[in-house]
């Protein structure tokens, strides 16, 4: 790793972490991960260190995901080993014992959601695009994503998961991904105000704050619950394709054209999540889920189609849901 990869430093009263690889909107390393898990261990026994602030450097966003270097290298064991380090990193967010601020600023993917949403304190605003879109290159929701998926009102997670879709800062902050809305032209004093302030975190983030922008999916809640609340993808398909709304017929497009083998499992990996409704056992459960599919031809081709070749025409294997084995998710799920 570059020491440039990930500035880490103390800034005022926070230990300030910003991703710093912007060219390639910020993807996450293993080195990267290793060095924020061990900066945020020290960080706790110092008594300068109040909270943490996380950004990410550019224009383009908070971070697009984890670095796919190894998937495309073939090195297998090295992928799990990040996995298994960055879901520990993201656990410990969760409990870290000091306030912890993520600016999820522009396009916040993948391991960016695991850095962030599982933050004290999360902020959004007009830039903000949020998503889980692993089901694009034959993958799951993961770094903790199946827990918030499961979490959110009704069928939302279901929807965002099996569509691989964004969310605007109205949706993440509905769906349980965000917790404040700040216009973008207040972010450099809301980060100079958590650096230098004297209020607590909250009350400096509540006085440049304001009301949440209203969530476009919430006000599809209906149809979207109706259509997903199937626990088969093949009905959750049929539900579909019967509604009147534009937008459930573009939802079952999507689902037909992602991975079958990913939708089935996801789906599948989400009711499972609302079931344990614990984080720590949705990323065991991920990472179990994870290691059998690390090595499927449906990952790689994925990979492929959306990042190497970029044709976007990916030939999944099998090419239909109704041809995924259901005996092997079912046995992948129980563990």
């Amino acid at each position: 790793m570059s020491i440039q990869d990930v500035l880490i430093r103390k800034s005022g009263r926070v230990l300030h972490i910003t991703l710093n690889r912007p060219r390639v909107i910020n993807a996450l390393t293993p080195a990267m991960s290793i060095a924020i898990e061990d900066a945020l261990v020290a960080a706790i026994d110092d008594p300068d260190i109040e909270g943490v602030l996380l950004d990410g450097a550019g224009e383009r966003g908070l971070c697009a995901g984890g670095d796919i270097n190894m998937s495309v290298s073939g090195d297998y064991d090295g992928l799990q080993r990040f996995w298994e380090q960055e879901y520990r990193l993201d656990l410990f967010i969760s409990k870290y014992p000091k306030p912890y601020i993520a600016f999820m600023e522009g396009i916040t993917m993948g391991g960016g959601i695991g850095l962030s949403a599982h933050a004290s304190h999360r902020i959004v605003s007009e830039r903000s695009r949020l998503a889980l879109p692993e089901v694009r290159i034959g993958f799951i929701p993961d770094v903790g994503g199946t827990h918030i998926l499961a979490n959110a009102p009704g069928e939302l997670g279901t929807h965002l998961g099996l569509t691989a879709g964004d969310m605007t800062a109205g949706d993440a902050i509905a769906c349980g991904f965000a917790d404040y809305f700040v216009s973008e032209d207040l972010l450099a004093d809301l980060k100079h105000r958590i650096i230098f302030g004297e209020d607590s975190f909250t009350e400096e983030i509540k006085q440049l704050a304001s009301p949440a922008p209203d969530s476009n999916l919430l006000k599809q809640q209906k149809w979207i619950d109706d259509a997903y609340s199937a626990n088969d993808i093949g009905e959750v398909l049929a539900r579909l394709d019967a509604r009147s709304e534009p937008e459930a017929h573009e939802a079952a497009t999507i689902i037909r054209q992602v991975s079958p083998t990913s939708v089935v499992i996801t789906l599948a990996a989400l009711r499972k999540a609302r079931e344990l409704n614990n984080l720590a056992s949705a990323f065991d459960l991920e990472l179990r889920i994870g290691a059998a599919l690390l090595r499927t031809f449906d990952m790689g081709e994925g990979v492929r189609a959306q990042i190497i070749d970029k044709d976007r025409n990916p030939q999944w294997q099998p090419a239909h849901i109704a041809d995924v084995d259901k005996s092997w998710v079912a046995s992948l799920i129980k563990g």
